[in-house]
């Protein structure tokens, strides 16, 4: 094996010159379900101890509240992650599908969530996440098109980093999911690079096998522990790439670079809005129409023997940590772990809201609203999260959760703590489910759907073994040129 050479700048940014890891190796986190944890207006990342700005989907540990830290999260009583010893958080703000005819809004169902661990060469060694580590990536206010265009960047070196994209697998890319001449302040970006992926919101249907559209979120992997875990804004940073290898600033500590892969089940929708070359109708929890302001959380939950074990071990790919030659504490084959929200209800599938969550207003690309900052609300507005359902709907509401907490349903009984029972019922997310089969092999799953009869949105399980490009270019050099 051949040791780069450190540069006079690669000694300057990092006390270690000599590389300790040369290889790229990954392991892609499977959750157990194709729900999420919970739903609602909470973000302990931005608006710990009170009720957040805009509703989120969250995966994870079963902890999850509004104060939520990383002891709470290590002794969850159940997590959505394949690996029982990650008691980690993720969470994303949720996608809606405004109705064209009446303007009324429904939740977009997930159809599945992956999580890459990449392990990058590195002149130093990457260590596991510090419990409670608190990070957020993307900009929440952003409605204006990237100055990087559609491309993602990676790399402080090579301009403003954009770490969001949108990825639209198709059958065929004829008509493109971009327009062509667009500037991105009424539509989308196409990436120059991808012809499936671009910024913000496809105008064409993503009727891709296995891959309706995707909300990718990458996150940066240098942890500043002067900054401390809670310091969200100022606690990580971005690496840069010298002499092939992934390098963090002087006094930095090299984590897993975690990168989000959200599908969502839009083509549920596909009959109910008109491909037009330059419109779409999808909108994100906090009003955006644009999907420019597609952003991501994340607190650590993990053992960090597990986490150590699994970043020094394991190289398995797409086909899932659950593979990895050595898992200390084992592989969680619990599949119904869910929480009510610790603030307001949650919205059901097929639900008609009048309004998005909170009352929020959809803005950009002509709707109002621009980009006039950076990082996620800093303060809750003064809305209740209680939502309008249209006439035809109904509502349910469930319990508020203690400051910190959330509830655990156990079928037919009452709420109690999360710490109070080891698993919950799938009903307590109130998902319409279809039937699924998983066909089991020797060496790989794969996903059977049956379909019901509408209107009940189907819910899908992952394909396990996919990679729709990415992986190719993760693998090939793309990646790590352009991060």
């Amino acid at each position: 094996m051949r040791f780069g050479t450190a540069s006079r700048s690669l000694a300057l940014l990092a006390p270690v010159a000599t590389a300790l890891k040369t290889d790229m190796t990954f392991a892609v986190l499977h959750f157990t379900g194709n729900q999420f944890l919970t739903e609602g207006p909470m973000d302990p990342v931005v608006n710990p101890g009170e009720q957040a700005t805009h509703y989120h989907s969250i995966m994870g540990g079963s902890n999850f509240g509004i104060s939520t830290r990383g002891d709470d999260l290590l002794s969850s009583e159940c997590t959505t992650a394949t690996i029982k010893n990650d008691k980690s958080n993720y969470w994303v703000p949720t996608l809606f599908f405004q109705d064209p005819k009446d303007g009324t809004f429904e939740k977009v169902p997930l159809f599945y969530m992956n999580v890459y661990y990449f392990f990058e060469p590195t002149n130093s060694t990457i260590e596991p996440f510090p419990v409670g580590l608190k990070m957020l990536s993307g900009d929440s206010k952003a409605r204006n098109p990237p100055k990087s265009g559609g491309a993602k960047n990676l790399d402080p070196t090579q301009g403003p980093i954009q770490p969001v994209q949108w990825t639209c697998p198709r059958q065929s890319y004829d008509p493109p999911s971009y327009p062509v001449d667009s500037d991105g302040t009424m539509a989308g970006l196409q990436d120059p690079n991808d012809k499936g992926a671009g910024a913000g919101f496809p105008v064409q249907d993503c009727d891709g096998t296995y891959s309706p559209l995707r909300q990718d979120i990458h996150f940066p992997s240098c942890y500043n522990p002067a900054a401390g875990i809670d310091d969200y804004e100022n606690n990580m940073a971005w690496p840069t790439l010298i002499d092939g290898l992934q390098t963090c600033p002087a006094g930095f500590v090299h984590l897993p670079h975690i990168f989000y892969e959200v599908y969502w089940d839009t083509p549920s929708f596909k009959d109910r809005w008109t491909r037009d070359g330059k419109t779409q109708p999808f909108v994100l929890s906090n009003g955006d129409a644009t999907g420019y302001s597609s952003h991501g959380d994340f607190i650590s939950g993990w053992d960090t023997d597990t986490l150590e074990t699994i970043i020094n071990t394991c190289n398995v790919g797409t086909i899932g940590m659950e593979n990895c030659p050595s898992i200390p504490g084992g592989v969680n084959d619990n599949k119904s772990c869910s929480i009510k929200p610790a603030v307001g209800t949650m919205v059901k599938v097929s639900e008609a809201l009048k309004s998005l969550p909170l009352n929020l207003p959809v803005t950009g690309w002509g709707k109002g609203g621009s980009s006039s900052g950076s990082g996620s609300d800093s303060s809750s507005e003064a809305a209740t999260a209680t939502y309008a359902a249209a006439p035809s709907s109904s509502e349910t509401t469930y319990a508020t959760a203690p400051t910190g907490n959330a509830y655990i349903e156990l079928s037919n009984s009452p709420a109690v703590t999360a710490a109070a029972v080891p698993t919950a019922s799938p009903e307590a997310s109130g998902d319409d489910v279809s039937t699924v089969w998983d066909v089991v092999t020797v060496t790989s799953t794969t996903t059977v759907v049956m379909e019901e009869s509408t209107p009940t949105p189907l819910v899908r399980r992952r394909a396990p073994l996919h990679s729709h490009g990415h992986l190719r270019r993760h693998n090939h050099g793309e990646f790590a040129g352009r991060r």
